[in-house]
Parts: C-alpha cells; sequence; structure tokens
C-alpha cells in the first residue's frame, strides 16, 4: 500500500511540475465553455431587415414598430422601389425583406385582409426559415390583438415552454459542452501518460517495480480524476454563474453522475495509451476518435432520431450521449435517480469495460 500510495504522489509531482498540463487541464475547459457558450447558439437576434413600405399607414406603421421592438430584428435600410430587395439581398447584409402592399390599413379596414410578403434570403435555409418564422409569429400577434374586440368567438393557442420558457440555445449548449470537454480532457490527459513513460525510457523501472498492473492503472488515472473533477465543478459553475444555466435537480447526483463520466474517460485514455506507442498517435487518436464523434454523434447539435438507423446505432455505442441525457434531466427537469438509472448503469458497464481491457492490455505488455 505504501509503494502504492507513493506512486500516486510521483504521479501528482509529475502533473504538477508540468505548467502545459495544468494550462490544459484548467485553462482549456474555462476558455472553451465561455467561447463556444456564447458562440454556439441557435438563437438569433439583431438580424438586419429591409423594409418597403409604400402606404406608410397607421397599421404598417404599428407592424413595424412591433418587428422592431421584439429585439430579433434591425432596420437596416427603407426601400423606395420592389426592385432594390435583391441588390441589398446580394450586398451579404440583410436577412429579411418585408413588403406592405399600397393602400394596407384601408384594405384592411374594409375587407379585412391585407398582404405583407416577407422575403427571406434562404442562402442560409436555417436561418432564413426562422427569420421567416420570427416575423410571421409577430404579424399574427398583431393580427390577433387587433381583432381581440371584433371577433366575436376565436380560439387563440397558449403555448407554454417547459423547462426553458426563453428558448435560450445555451441550456442546450452547455451540457453538451461539458460532456465534450470532460472526455477530450480526461481522455487527452491519460492517453499520454504511459506513452510519455515509454518515451522518457521509465516504463522499464514500471515493469519491474512491485507494482500490479492493476496498481499501475489505478495509480495512473486516480490524480486525473481528482483534477477533472475540479474541472467538472468549474464548468458547472461558470455554466450557471455566467450562462445562467440552472441546476433544478441535486447536486450531489450530478457531482457523482460527473465523477462516473469521467472516471469512464479517464478508463478509455489510459486504454488508448496503452496500445500505443507515442504521445503524437495516442492525441491524433484522442482528438479524432474522440472529439468528433462526441460532437457528431451524442446528440450534442443534431437529433439522433433525425440520423440514418445504421448511425443511430453508433449513437447508443457514444458514451456522452447517456452522460448529455443525464445532465438535462437533473439540471433542467430536476429529476432524480430513478429516471436516469439505466443511462447509470451503462456508463458503469463502459468504465468496467474500459478498465478490464486497460489492465488485460498492460498484462500483455509485461509479457
Amino acid at each position: 500500500m505504501k509503494r502504492f500510495r507513493g506512486f500516486v504522489v510521483k504521479e501528482f509531482y509529475h502533473i504538477f511540475r508540468d505548467y502545459r498540463t495544468l494550462l490544459i487541464l484548467f485553462g482549456m475547459p474555462a476558455v472553451q465553455l465561455l467561447l463556444f457558450g456564447y458562440v454556439l447558439t441557435n438563437e438569433i437576434k439583431d438580424a438586419k431587415i429591409a423594409i418597403y413600405d409604400p402606404s406608410k399607414d397607421v397599421a404598417t406603421r404599428k407592424i413595424t414598430d412591433k418587428i422592431l421592438s421584439s429585439g430579433y430584428f434591425i432596420l437596416e435600410k427603407n426601400l423606395n422601389s420592389v426592385s432594390e430587395i435583391e441588390p441589398v439581398f446580394r450586398q451579404g447584409e440583410v436577412k429579411l425583406a418585408l413588403v406592405f402592399e399600397t393602400g394596407f390599413a384601408g384594405k384592411l379596414e374594409k375587407t379585412g385582409t391585407a398582404r405583407i410578403q416577407i422575403i427571406g434570403d434562404a442562402s442560409d435555409p436555417n436561418t432564413a426559415n426562422m427569420l421567416v418564422n420570427y416575423a410571421t409569429g409577430i404579424i399574427t400577434n398583431y393580427l390577433v390583438s387587433m381583432n381581440a374586440k371584433q371577433v366575436p368567438s376565436q380560439i387563440i393557442p397558449e403555448v407554454r415552454m417547459m423547462y426553458n420558457g426563453e428558448l435560450k440555445g445555451v441550456y442546450m449548449f452547455v451540457p453538451g459542452l461539458m460532456a465534450m470537454l470532460l472526455m477530450l480532457i480526461s481522455a487527452l490527459m491519460t492517453s499520454l501518460s504511459i506513452t510519455r513513460e515509454k518515451e522518457l525510457g521509465t516504463m522499464e523501472l514500471l515493469l519491474v517495480s512491485p507494482l500490479r498492473p492493476s496498481q499501475i492503472i489505478i495509480g495512473k488515472v486516480f490524480p486525473y480524476v481528482f483534477l477533472s473533477f475540479v474541472d467538472a465543478c468549474i464548468i458547472l459553475g461558470l455554466g450557471n454563474a455566467v450562462f445562467g444555466v440552472p441546476i433544478r435537480g441535486s447536486v450531489a447526483l450530478l457531482l457523482l453522475e460527473s465523477f462516473l463520466f469521467i472516471t469512464m474517460a479517464l478508463s478509455l485514455g489510459i486504454l488508448i495509451s496503452s496500445m500505443t506507442s507515442s504521445q503524437q498517435v495516442a492525441m491524433l487518436i484522442s482528438l479524432v476518435v474522440l472529439m468528433l464523434p462526441t460532437i457528431l454523434l451524442s446528440g450534442f447539435i443534431f437529433p439522433v432520431e433525425n440520423m440514418p438507423w445504421i448511425l443511430q446505432i453508433l449513437c447508443y455505442c457514444m458514451p456522452p450521449k447517456y452522460y448529455i441525457t443525464i445532465i438535462k434531466s437533473i439540471m433542467l427537469q430536476g429529476n432524480g435517480i430513478v429516471y436516469v438509472w439505466r443511462e447509470t448503469l451503462i456508463l458503469a458497464g463502459f468504465t468496467s469495460l474500459f478498465l478490464t481491457l486497460s489492465i488485460k492490455k498492460f498484462n500483455v505488455r509485461l509479457a
């Protein structure tokens, strides 16, 4: 036990003496969370629009004011004719154009109908679709409020969004970023640990030491478990303090689940390092094999249900998918272990699998 304790202390010394490792462990997660938390968002604000309003009557002014006061749009240009729409779009600044028909208020009052043409720049189809939906919703809301006293009976749907009433994109991205950062940092750091020993020529000392393979593996993992757990606390604190992402469920359960996920990621990193002979190869595998699948196949950005069935099968083989589900369930919905026990067992299974393979692979190396 004393030998094992000394081995773990030695690993801590190695980590704290390497400032680059400390910078990656503690600086990289905070910077990436802040950077991606602000950059990765599906919300659109202050989109520039152009308006052609030949009538300039009370109705068109009210609709224009309502659209511009929504926070989604900024008036870039008042057009003098319909022929100016395409040149404005070609400049690349304006994403949406509104065209009111002539005599808008008069036709609305006499016939009850008037036309507004909404033209979107579909070179970016997702943005165009969202902006068109925003504008349509605002105009519909204006018509409902205007006709409230005139229509004897009407059905007005009341929409309520659970768990994220303001539809903030950061509520979706912070849990995904947390899984991606912990997976990348944990696996990357540990994948370099054994390969570093090989390159420095100190692996022979470990091989002839009284320590068993399981003790060497656990000794290598333990320091990074502790430091990555500190990373998880930092990410949770920044997500809550900076972006306002709530933690409605049990903080203790959230930390325990994070601890389990970190252990799984570290075990995978040890498995990678035991199968490679250089730090460059281990780093390449960690970045390419882990980072891209975590982003693309974990449900972080793209819904799993929309993928082909072959990719859906691969998604269910990705541990971050289950961790993201756990985080969202605890943080946003306030659920307990009753709702996430299946995902917890799956993560525990991955952890056991990777640890077992790491120890067996290390036994082969010893032979």
